[in-house]
């Protein structure tokens, strides 16, 4: 099987390509020693099988990160029969720099000039023979998202996979990137100004820090809005399937033992299905539109926006993107910090992935919301209001997110800011149907595996401190009276503290485990209704006090069990580890502690 590399920028419709030759025939994985992603796949053509490796997409070969190592060893290495370098027509000059890169490397280069449809769109116009000649290598147009020239894509690489070419001399950087402006003028003609005027207004507008900011919240709020409000119904629905299909697993097990079947049906199973029905739909929901504003080509808009405020922080701005990527999942965020460069940030970025709430949290943080600040109302302006404070919630996780990360480069990861290229890639109208399959088969349904992987084991441990009792008082009422009197001092009580600690495999779980030893009922419950909420926790003695020290206990503790086995997996060291449990634990029992305190010497509470 004949081997081709396939390297580029990022955002230059390298994946799409990958895609579109390969189909469903792939597969994903890290480099051996490197937490760095790959995808490889097969295509056939003209009788003869290819393997495609997808190299991390680099703006250069000059092996600063991780990323760029695995792209240069293996392009160096010889490995590959052809390499195949993807460009994108609306921006080519910045391209042509990694292209001349490669051809230092390796002579066996074909270069991919993708996206043409989108830059007919602009008015732009590549001579690809002229391109060809300046460069001494095969130059092919395509447009992958509609299959236009993947053929002689096919066709051009079988021919280079059998020829010979040896490597172009070395150059000097400041030569390459002379070079790459003097072959894009000859090659490149642009028509269509006012198209291009139109898109700079907009980025002008969007980046700006008199609008890019307010732009920004506005549009995170409506993502935050309608992950909430669409989410209720498919988790309804969800609730009602488990519960029916939990009718037909109590009937087969009839017939076996009491504790048998409470540890399976009332433990594993039920803390699985309520794991399930709540983190799937928002997450259906959000991985999707997140995607969407990452097609459109809005994300980088926001690092650029964020960029100042890192900065500061003494970090890099692509943690931006990796924070975004922590409001959908903590775990996601982690595996998201690959993309920065230096060690050193991409470290802090890890140990403070948790600090922005998940989807996970949201479920607590809602119900607490619309109880206790929004009065239980219903309709348009509540949802709104509600919506509101969950975004001041989410921006108090990114100032903490900001004030850890200057902490943090202070004291244990001392050192400067990395600088970095931050493309502004032009706005392309999204594939929908493929931003629907990525973010359900590469976010959604990978998170939720390994939440549920730990959701069964953890349902027996909770059912079994519900269920075992010593001294007539089970093992979770005498775990929330030990805990009860320390709880106190930060505003909570013991069954708030032991929900948080039961609920380390999944927050989702932790309002269920507090109705459960409130109520003392042996094994998970659901509320009718949040009306029948508010009775049941102003009845055991909640105020206004406790539920803010509650929703900032939510906000800031412990990374749940998939993200802490994420980031052991991503750092490979327990100190690390955790230092990321203890940096958000000690944040919000300290302004846990801040809020009770103050409340009380004020008389409000």
């Amino acid at each position: 099987m004949r081997r081709v590399a396939l390297a580029g920028n990022p955002n230059v419709g390298k994946s799409t390509v990958f895609n579109a030759l390969t189909g469903l025939r792939q597969h994903t994985g890290n480099w051996a020693g490197k937490t760095v992603a790959t995808a490889r796949g097969e295509y056939a053509y003209a009788g003869e099988d290819y393997q495609l490796i997808d190299l991390p997409g680099t703006y250069s070969l000059a092996a600063h990160s991780q990323e760029e190592a695995v792209a240069r060893d293996f392009i160096q290495s010889g490995q590959a029969d052809a390499v195949v370098v993807v460009c994108d027509a609306t921006c080519l000059e910045r391209n042509l720099i990694l292209v001349l890169q490669v051809l230092e490397l390796t002579g066996k280069v074909l270069v991919c000039v993708n996206l043409m449809d989108e830059a007919r769109r602009l008015g732009i116009e590549v001579d690809l023979p002229a391109l060809s000649r300046r460069l001494g290598v095969p130059v092919i147009g395509t447009s992958a998202g509609r299959g236009e020239g993947l053929d002689e894509l096919k066709r051009a690489v079988a021919l280079l996979a059998d020829s010979n070419a040896s490597a172009a001399p070395e150059r000097a950087p400041q030569e390459r990137v002379s070079l790459a402006e003097r072959y894009a003028a000859q090659v490149v003609r642009s028509e269509n100004v006012q198209r291009q005027r139109r898109q700079q207004r907009l980025d002008r507008l969007l980046t700006s820090k008199s609008t890019g900011i307010p732009l920004m919240l506005l549009l995170f709020g409506l993502v935050v809005w309608l992950t909430v409000a669409g989410a209720n119904i498919p988790s309804a629905l969800l609730t009602q399937l488990f519960a029916r299909l939990g009718g037909v697993l109590e009937n087969w097990l009839a017939g076996a033992p009491a504790w048998l079947a409470g540890l399976l049906l009332d433990g594993m199973y039920r803390v699985t299905a309520w794991v399930v029905a709540v983190m799937l739909p928002p997450m259906a929901i959000f991985f999707p539109l997140f995607t969407l504003l990452e097609d459109l080509g809005y994300l980088p808009r926001v690092a650029f926006v964020m960029d100042h405020a890192f900065q500061k922080a003494k970090t890099c701005g692509k943690q931006c993107l990796t924070m975004c990527m922590s409001i959908g999942c903590n775990a996601c965020g982690v595996t998201g910090c690959r993309i920065i460069d230096s060690p050193r940030e991409r470290l802090i970025a890890i140990l403070t992935s948790s600090l922005v709430p998940c989807n996970g949290k949201f479920p607590t943080l809602i119900a607490l919301i619309t109880l206790f600040f929004v009065g239980g109302r219903s309709g348009l302006l509540a949802s709104l209001e509600g919506a509101a404070l969950l975004l001041g919630t989410l921006l108090l996780g990114v100032a903490g997110t900001l004030g850890c990360s200057r902490l943090l480069s202070a004291t244990v990861l001392k050192g400067m800011p990395s600088s970095f290229a931050l493309e502004l890639p032009p706005f392309r109208k999204p594939k929908v149907g493929q931003v629907l399959v990525r973010s359900m088969l590469d976010r959604t349904l990978f998170v939720l595996g390994r939440a549920v992987s730990v959701a069964a084991p953890a349902g027996a441990v909770i059912w079994l401190t519900a269920n075992v009792t010593v001294g007539g008082a089970s093992l979770l009422a005498h775990c929330t009276s030990l805990l009860d009197p320390f709880a106190r001092l930060f505003g909570l009580d013991g069954v708030i503290l032991m929900a948080f600690i039961l609920g380390w495999p999944a927050n989702e779980i932790v309002l269920p485990v507090m109705l459960m030893a409130y109520l003392a009922t042996g094994s998970l419950v659901e509320f009718d209704n949040l009306a029948a909420l508010g009775q049941l926790l102003t009845g055991h003695g909640w105020t206004w006090l406790t539920a803010c020290c509650t929703m900032l206990f939510s906000l800031f503790h412990w990374p749940c069990s998939t993200t802490c086995l994420t980031i052991y997996k991503e750092t490979g060291s327990v100190k690390w580890t955790a230092l990321a449990v203890l940096l958000p634990t000690l944040l919000g029992l300290g302004l846990c502690l801040v809020l009770a305190t103050a409340a009380r010497l004020l008389g409000l509470a």
